[in-house]
């Protein structure tokens, strides 16, 4: 997880909404992504988003079976979407999205049988800091 809060810093740094994540497969990084939707002036740009295109590129495969997926935020549903449909095997993600969340807090579309296998989902890893640079951020901008 620490290592998506790394890419959370990046797109921090860049003044988009810091999310971030990586995809591991057999222990190594497959792929990874920040939040670029600002910059590329793409709604779909997510971390997750990035990151998924990323690891099916190293593979050369849109199958992700045995990948997981670590975000720093809990998935929203278009990202939800692209987790199942890329079928990862599990998402790990920091903190929770009681308004957009689609892992747990609003829906659970991840763990929904009827999406075919369930993705594994665990949540509330890292959940401080990966909240705090959020927060640390949303304060910065209403001060501007």
């Amino acid at each position: 997880m620490q290592l998506a809060l790394n890419e959370a810093q990046q797109a921090y740094d860049r003044e988009e909404v810091p999310v971030g994540a990586i995809i591991v497969r057999a222990g190594s990084i497959i792929g990874r992504g920040f939040n670029q939707t600002e910059s590329l002036k793409d709604p779909t740009a997510h971390a997750e988003i990035l990151a998924i295109t990323a690891a099916a590129n190293t593979l050369e495969d849109w199958r992700l079976t045995d990948c997981y997926l670590y975000v720093t935020k809990e998935p929203c549903p278009m990202c939800a979407g692209a987790i199942i449909n890329s079928r990862i095997k599990m998402v790990v993600f920091g903190c929770y999205d009681v308004e957009k969340g689609c892992c747990g807090s609003l829906y659970e579309l991840c763990g929904d049988p009827r999406f075919g296998k369930p993705t594994a989902v665990k949540g509330g890893i890292l959940e401080k800091p990966c909240l705090g640079i959020i927060q640390d951020f949303f304060m910065n901008r209403r001060r501007s």
